[in-house]
């Protein structure tokens, strides 16, 4: 497994549980994966195609409502938004979710919103999500090798198999031009007892959006295709601030607790299929998930799985 944000993490559990001995190799430290920076609401953003995406989703969707039973994994069901600015938005991801509901009184709308979708679905914590799963896969005899590599040789010398999972850095590997970053920034507040969340893509000032943990809240966002940087704009941020306490006046006077840029991994489709590499060795491929690498974690790793096991009846 080339890999160890929340995609790796999650495929490696999958394999594990199917039989199979894993080995991941990352070159980042959790809290400095892109999976660390998420807001981390389920919602398909930035992903397709759209079939898949809702199949590989509203799997998630399942398996993450299952792990709101235990605490620790910092998953919980939360009640939000989708704010539209627009007549007949499209709600193609609403397939995916139990129940949603329309709200289209002015009087219960922000300024400019026509109407929203309400629903709950799962938010999760990823300073608690992460080191849970890596938990589940050191308890399940996963071994960890932080280290970064510069091709395949070295994970193929660890077994018959390799599932490239490392997000934008997948690209390194795979010579896959159609990877792009996709550039976030988001600035963290202390939540002052809010756990509403609120998606608001439409916004004309820009990508808004309000994900309540049970601490803090992820405020953001930006939405920049084609952008490498990871320095930090205080422009941008207040202008985050702006739209943020525009929607939610109960936020104007949060302090910021910590703030985050991180680099989603673009892709015309999220790839997960099975190709060889140069010489011929089997290369599962898994990444290109846009801003669904939660939302869709669960369903591509079940998908990996069944991949794996086609191969391993081959090898």
């Amino acid at each position: 497994m080339v890999g160890g944000g929340v995609i790796g993490l999650s495929c490696a559990l999958e394999l594990t549980d199917a039989g199979h001995d894993v080995t991941v190799l990352a070159r980042d430290k959790l809290a400095d994966t892109t999976s660390a920076r998420a807001g981390a609401v389920w919602f398909p953003f930035r992903s397709a195609p759209a079939a898949r995406v809702l199949g590989w989703g509203a799997r998630t969707f399942e398996r993450l409502e299952a792990l709101t039973a235990d605490p620790e994994t910092g998953v919980r069901m939360q009640r939000g938004r989708v704010l539209h600015r627009t007549a007949n938005p499209d709600l193609w991801w609403t397939a995916a979710v139990p129940s949603v509901t329309t709200i289209d009184d002015p009087a219960e709308l922000p300024d400019g919103v026509v109407s929203a979708s309400v629903c709950t679905v799962p938010v999760i914590d990823m300073s608690r999500y992460l080191p849970w799963l890596q938990a589940q896969c050191d308890a399940r005899g996963v071994q960890t090798v932080r280290r970064e590599l510069t091709d395949l040789d070295e994970a193929f010398e660890r077994g018959d198999l390799v599932v490239l999972a490392a997000g934008l850095a997948s690209n390194d590997f795979a010579d896959d031009a159609d990877v792009t970053p996709i550039r976030g920034q988001t600035v963290r507040l202390k939540n002052p007892g809010y756990f509403e969340w609120t998606l608001d893509y439409g916004n004309p000032a820009g990508l808004t959006y309000v994900i309540p943990r049970i601490d803090e809240i992820v405020c953001g966002g930006t939405d920049e295709e084609g952008e490498w940087g990871l320095e930090l704009d205080p422009a941008v941020e207040a202008g985050v601030l702006e739209r943020v306490r525009a929607l939610i006046p109960e936020l104007r006077d949060a302090p910021i607790t910590s703030r985050a840029m991180g680099l989603r991994p673009g892709r015309h489709e999220v790839r997960v299929e099975t190709i060889p590499d140069a010489q011929g060795r089997p290369v599962i491929h898994c990444y290109g998930h846009g801003g669904s690498g939660v939302t869709l974690s669960w369903g591509c790793a079940e998908e990996v799985a069944a991949l794996a096991g086609a191969l391993s009846d081959q090898i």
